[in-house]
């Protein structure tokens, strides 16, 4: 098992460390701009330089060695956002698990709330930006606000999806041994909608984190979309770069923590599969 996961990540590399060479052989030889592509070895020096702390100080008579290490820029930035996409995810998701449930396991909240969410659910969250800074202003609320309802439709949807999919089946035989509407919905439709629930969850919560990066490219002034657009105006692009390759790597840490949950939480239902 070891040994296939080790071939597996090897695999998954062969890709990228061919693109790199490329990259990497390109710019030496002169056919790509280094103020328009820098090289990847300049933009593994400009991220070195980002995420290494800018004033060092006196860590022994701060007492605190931990607090030096990560007082980085890109650190700092990286936690930034990273508050904004769970605080977000949070809000989002917590307003739509009830509403789907509801809306699922309910024909009349269906036909009362379905047209209203199909209407509000096709615009894209970045649509709301001026929106959202007339009526909260600038800083952390506007971009709560915009992440919350990035991640507010993939939940609802796969809620609302999870609990109506239920086999009828089960519904029947639950009903047949005497289960009240509460049991039923407990104890038959819950679990049977938790596959779609966490699906929804992995969609929303990296949804979320794409709003993160355009919500803080305009209404904040830190986090890993305020630096890149920074560097922007200052034409610094391996520090672009650098800051894109950074909110990659987040980003499938975050898909892959999701995975491993949605796989620890499923054991049961794979074990019911096989």
């Amino acid at each position: 098992m070891a040994k296939q996961k080790t071939g597996g990540v090897l695999q998954g590399l062969l890709v990228p460390l061919i693109v790199i060479a490329i990259w990497e052989g390109a710019s030496r030889a002169g056919w790509i701009n280094p103020q328009i592509l820098p090289s990847p070895w300049a933009v593994l020096h400009k991220w070195y330089e980002y995420a290494t702390p800018m004033k060092p100080y006196d860590a022994a008579a701060d007492g605190s060695w931990l607090a030096w290490a990560f007082s980085g820029e890109l650190v700092m930035d990286a936690i930034g956002s990273l508050y904004r996409v769970v605080a977000g995810f949070l809000i989002g998701a917590g307003l739509a698990l009830p509403l789907g449930l509801l809306m699922g396991s309910s024909q009349r909240i269906y036909g009362l709330m379905n047209l209203t969410v199909q209407v509000i659910r096709p615009i894209p969250p970045i649509a709301y930006i001026p929106l959202a800074i007339l009526w909260f202003g600038l800083g952390n609320p506007p971009a709560l606000f915009l992440i919350s309802l990035g991640a507010f439709f993939p939940v609802l949807m796969n809620t609302i999806a999870g609990v109506r999919q239920v086999d009828s089946i089960y519904l029947r035989a639950a009903r047949n041994l005497g289960a009240s509407q509460s049991t039923l919905f407990m104890r038959v439709m819950l679990p049977a909608a938790v596959p779609y629930i966490l699906s929804g969850v992995r969609i929303g919560i990296g949804t979320a984190f794409i709003v993160v990066i355009v919500a803080e490219m305009i209404a904040v002034s830190n986090g890993l979309g305020f630096r890149i657009m920074e560097a922007r105006e200052y034409f610094w692009s391996d520090k672009i770069i650098a800051g894109m390759i950074t909110i990659g790597l987040l980003g499938l840490a975050i898909d892959l923590g999701m995975s491993r949950l949605n796989n620890y939480m499923l054991r049961w239902h794979r074990g019911l599969e096989n």
